[in-house]
């Protein structure tokens, strides 16, 4: 089959973040990290596992993060080389283990990419008897190779294949109401709703949204969409961006500018003080703070917009932040919180998971694919996949997907 390969040795590391250094396009070329092969079918790990052919599979910001070497080093033994990028999905199951009786062949799927101990066919670990599991314990044992979620993982494909496995656990039916453009964005709405449902504002709360991709918006269109009250201001890079946040709900957008801190104090009534050496400080600040790109600038920002005793939540996925000065954590007596992945949620006093949850949303509300999906590529263009993922000013760019025949 037909697949993006990553295979992080130490020499192609090594010599992909030196090229890269003269080009961004050495990320993605033939001398780097990711290529396309023809490699084997993945084979089902036991009886209750399904295989996958794809139709459709999604650019993540965190692939990308991957294919530029963003992501810490730190991860890597959480991993397993080489493996098939890729976790958003949507497809139909081809085969299916003797023990799948819930599942058809035949039937329009998405999974859940988390892979935890029932994936691994483990006793559930304290994190996954809480049903927390974002937070496995076990991500490098049992049934799989390690691998936190599909995508990382060389047992079970990702989606930037033409065929992956799961267990029969994280596999989803897709209604025949929700069309196969909204499916392929339940990924990312369930990465919006995990921070959103773990942190969800109260009515009179003033929140900051930073970050217009994808996942801002839809951490502002989930919050409307749940019935949130609150009086959000999103920071957008880009005026495409901005429009998008005011249509998704938002109450006003802020430009990120030389400037952009003093308008935002003038929404949340805080203070700006400038110190001795050094960049702007702020007494006061918004209630909630959903950090949607997690850049250097944005969490030292952030976390100094978040009033005192208020909640920063970063979302985005920061990696080795160099120089960056914590003193806003302490100072204002912050709560820090992260998002990672999706999980189980509660919600009207049940537990449900946060994928589903989303395609619940999608099924109820529909989502505006047209607006959010804005480019297509077959699984060849690839590296031009690439290249307009991570260009999104000059290719207005939202969410990228890869089409299969």
């Amino acid at each position: 089959m037909k697949a993006i390969v990553f295979d992080a040795s130490v020499g192609k590391y090594i010599r992909t973040l030196v090229l890269g250094k003269i080009s961004k396009r050495f990320f993605y070329n033939r001398l780097s990290c990711i290529q396309l092969k023809d490699i084997p079918e993945p084979g089902l790990p036991s009886e209750n596992y399904v295989k996958i052919k794809t139709t459709y599979a999604g650019i993540c910001g965190s692939d990308l993060n991957l294919i530029f070497l963003h992501d810490s080093p730190s991860t890597s033994p959480f991993a397993s080389f080489p493996f098939v990028i890729g976790h958003e999905n949507l497809g139909v199951i081809i085969e299916k283990g003797k023990n799948v009786s819930e599942f058809e062949i035949g039937e329009r799927v998405i999974v859940d990419p988390v892979l935890d101990c029932d994936a691994r066919e483990l006793p559930r670990c304290p994190s996954c008897q809480e049903e927390e599991f974002s937070t496995c314990l076990n991500i490098t044992e049992g049934k799989l190779k390690p691998g936190t979620i599909m995508g990382t993982c060389s047992s079970t494909g990702g989606s930037w294949g033409e065929y992956f496995i799961a267990h029969k656990s994280q596999v989803i039916k897709v209604p025949d109401s929700v069309k196969d453009e909204e499916a392929i964005l339940v990924d990312p709405l369930a990465s919006a709703l995990h921070p959103v449902m773990r942190n969800f504002p109260g009515d009179s709360d003033k929140v900051l949204v930073y970050g217009a991709g994808i996942i801002g918006l839809l951490v502002i269109w989930s919050l409307r969409k749940l019935g949130c009250k609150a009086d959000i201001t999103a920071v957008a890079k880009y005026d495409f961006q901005a429009d998008l946040a005011m249509e998704f709900g938002a109450n006003r957008v802020v430009r990120s500018s030389e400037d952009y801190l003093e308008e935002l104090a003038k929404v949340c009534d805080a203070k700006i003080f400038k110190p001795m050496i050094g960049e702007k400080v702020l007494l006061g600040g918004f209630d909630k703070v959903f950090d949607c790109v997690g850049s250097k600038k944005t969490i030292r920002d952030g976390m100094w917009l978040t009033k005192q005793r208020g909640s920063y939540i970063l979302v985005g996925l920061a990696s080795v932040v160099k120089d960056l000065d914590l003193t806003p954590i302490w100072f204002k007596e912050l709560n820090v919180r992260g998002a990672y992945c999706y999980s189980t949620e509660n919600i009207n006093d049940c537990r449900i998971s946060t994928y589903q949850l989303a395609l619940n949303l999608i099924q109820q509300f529909g989502i505006p694919y047209d607006k959010l999906i804005t480019h297509y590529f077959d699984i060849n263009e690839y590296q031009r996949a690439i290249e307009v993922a991570s260009s999104k000013g000059s290719e207005k760019s939202i969410k990228v997907v890869f089409k299969f025949l």
